[in-house]
């Protein structure tokens, strides 16, 4: 009787230290996935195999050389195609600008605001814009009237007459450009565009950039 329950025992034992094993076994091919089809569906590459495709993808190459990814050197020097494929896009962008093409103007210039704002003092005549001639004027008056103390005082009264009719005319062109913006673009921001179409009507017609679309009693 004592064999046999201790061989019963012996059994239990074995078959019980057996079953973790076998648990381990079965759970064994559920953990393990090959590399192929973890993440992205692919193994990653080595960072020489990366370094090395970089460097082919910047430099050109076909060859399968290793190196860093490297930048053109900008004190290379130029070859004569090069200084005039670099002269005519410069020549291009530069005529463009003056035509008022979007792509080529600068910051300041850009937006359909500024361009209703240049639009509007090219097709106007205004005070300010003969300023730059009253000003030679006063200059050569005023090295003319050196000798002449009565000269001097009526170039004096004439400078502050331009600087007057400077402030009234600005005062003026804010108020009827901000008008004709809130009335044909009432969604566009006027931050700057007061002083944007003062500056360009003080400029001289001819060298306004860019330059007039409109002449002075054109429709606007």
């Amino acid at each position: 009787m004592f064999r046999r329950s201790n061989a019963g025992a012996t059994e239990g034992k074995a078959q019980g230290s057996q079953s973790p094993q076998g648990a381990q076994t079965a759970e064994a091919p559920e953990k393990i996935k090959p590399s192929v089809q973890a993440g992205k569906g692919r193994p990653t590459p080595k960072r020489s195999a990366a370094e090395a495709s970089r460097y082919r993808t910047v430099t050109g190459s076909t060859t399968s050389g290793r190196g860093p990814a490297k930048a053109p050197d900008p004190r290379r020097k130029l070859t004569p195609d090069e200084k005039a494929k670099a002269r005519d896009d410069r020549n291009r962008q530069v005529q463009a600008m003056r035509q008022g093409e979007e792509w080529a103007l600068g910051p300041r210039d850009r937006g359909p605001a500024k361009k209703l704002a240049r639009d509007y003092v090219d097709a106007h005549r205004r005070p300010m814009e003969f300023y730059m001639y009253a000003l030679i004027v006063l200059i050569i008056a005023l090295f003319a009237g050196k000798s002449n103390s009565a000269l001097g005082s009526y170039m004096q009264i004439f400078l502050l007459a331009i600087i007057a009719v400077i402030v009234v005319d600005a005062i003026l062109l804010r108020r009827s450009i901000l008008k004709v913006l809130h009335e044909r673009m009432p969604k566009e921001s006027t931050r700057g565009l007061a002083f944007y179409a003062i500056m360009r009507a003080l400029q001289l017609r001819r060298f306004r950039t860019p330059a007039p679309r409109l002449k002075p009693g054109d429709e606007f």
